[in-house]
C-alpha cells in the first residue's frame, strides 16, 4: 500500500469524525471555510495521486464531492452543528483547485 492510499485513509477518518462531533468539543478554529479547503483539497491532490487513469481521477473527486455532500447533511443531526452552502463551497472549491493544479504540474 503506497504512502498516499495510507494518507488519504487516515483523512477518511479524520475529516468526519472533525465534523460531525458538536461544535461545543472543537476549539475555537481560525478559519472554518480555509480549513474545508485545505482538507478537501488535499485529499483531491492525494486522489490524484492515487489514481492510475484520467476516469479514475475524474471518480475520486466525484466521490470526495459526495462525501463532503454527505458529510454536511450529516451535520443536520449533530448537536450545534447545521448544513452549511459555504462549506460545500469551501469543499468544493479546494476539490476543483487542487484538480486543475495537479493537471497544469503535469504538463510542465
Amino acid at each position: 500500500m503506497g504512502w498516499e492510499l495510507i494518507l488519504f485513509m487516515c483523512g477518511a477518518l479524520a475529516i468526519p469524525a472533525g465534523c460531525l462531533v458538536p461544535a461545543r468539543w472543537l476549539p475555537r478554529l481560525p478559519n472554518d471555510k480555509l480549513l474545508h479547503f485545505l482538507a478537501f483539497g488535499g485529499m483531491a491532490m492525494l486522489a490524484e495521486r492515487i489514481a492510475h487513469n484520467r476516469s479514475e481521477q475524474v471518480s475520486w473527486l466525484i466521490g470526495l464531492f459526495i462525501a463532503g455532500w454527505v458529510i454536511e447533511c450529516l451535520q443536520s443531526w449533530v448537536p450545534d452543528r447545521n448544513f452549511c452552502w459555504r462549506d460545500m463551497a469551501a469543499n468544493t472549491a479546494g476539490i476543483l483547485c487542487a484538480a486543475i493544479f495537479s493537471q497544469v504540474a503535469i504538463s510542465l
